[in-house]
């Protein structure tokens, strides 16, 4: 049997990672062992080089930092049991980049992961997350598929 100690659970806050994060926690009490949550910021562009445009990058990236870890402390704290040892961990960059270094630098055991999240016009010009991770991961992924009526 495979000994999994450290599961790393990626989530954009969207449905479907919920259901990747629900399966984490099924995993974590079948093998015992603790969940990080990751949510990875995207990177901003650049603002415009107008001297007429105001917009303070620094401060809206730590807003955004701030509301990050704001919503993701409060989602693990909702979805994972008190029994289960789990950490919420914001990343930046690319989402798939971001999640398979952070599973080679923790050594993460196994990535659960949903098929779909946010998608519509961002999806089709990054690509599949899951796919990226699937392709590049140190570890096993688990996949959970969005179940459709």
């Amino acid at each position: 049997m495979m000994t999994i100690k450290k599961i790393l659970c990626p989530v954009d806050f969207s449905e479907p990672s919920l259901l990747g994060l629900s399966a984490s926690v099924d995993m974590a009490r079948l093998y015992g062992a603790e969940i990080e949550v990751i949510y990875v910021l995207p990177i901003l562009p650049p603002p415009p080089i107008d001297p007429q445009f105001s917009f303070q990058v620094p401060e809206y990236e730590i807003l955004l930092q701030q509301d990050a870890e704001t919503r993701l402390a409060a989602l693990v704290k909702d979805k994972v049991p008190k029994e289960i040892k789990a950490r919420a961990v914001v990343g930046h960059g690319s989402a798939g980049k971001e999640i398979v270094k952070y599973a080679e630098e923790t050594k993460a055991g196994l990535i659960v992961i949903a098929s779909h999240g946010h998608s519509g016009w961002h999806h089709l010009v990054m690509g599949s997350v899951a796919e990226k991770v699937i392709r590049h991961s140190p570890c096993p992924v688990f996949v959970v598929r969005e179940t459709r009526s």
